[in-house]
């Protein structure tokens, strides 16, 4: 499995990015993309990895975001692109970060809780740079 996100850039405060992670499976004994869940996470320079968002496989019925972006930030996903987007509005100097995108462990169940703990996942994206400018 294999994660590429995009979609990083400079943008000043109160503007709008879109991120996109591909995930490109593998063989025929890998797993579909619809049957991952996948969360975002962000790191900036001298602070931990913090998770931004998730959503749960297929039906993407349930999704949950950090308080920090909860109301700016809206999370899909087209399981026919094999893609994930997180728009972001309302960008803010504390945004400023790299921002990774990673699957989800099989086999764990997904809930606010396990969401947020980046342990919880495998396959990671190399992440893209944004930052926000006040």
């Amino acid at each position: 499995v294999q994660l590429q996100a995009s979609g990083g850039g400079l943008v000043q405060s109160g503007g709008s990015l879109r991120l996109s992670c591909v995930i490109s499976v593998r063989g025929v004994s890998e797993r579909p993309f619809s049957t991952y869940a996948l969360g975002w996470f962000r790191q900036a320079p001298g602070k931990e990895r913090e998770f931004v968002a998730g959503i749960s496989y297929r039906t993407s019925d349930t999704i949950y975001y950090s308080s920090s972006v909860e109301g700016r930030f809206t999370i899909s996903r087209d399981n026919t692109k094999n893609t994930a987007y997180p728009q972001m509005n309302s960008l803010e100097p504390d945004d400023t970060a790299v921002y990774h995108c990673a699957t989800f462990r099989w086999g764990e169940l997904w809930n606010e809780v396990s969401a947020f703990l980046h342990g919880l996942y495998d396959y990671w994206g190399q992440g893209t740079q944004v930052t926000v400018s006040s």
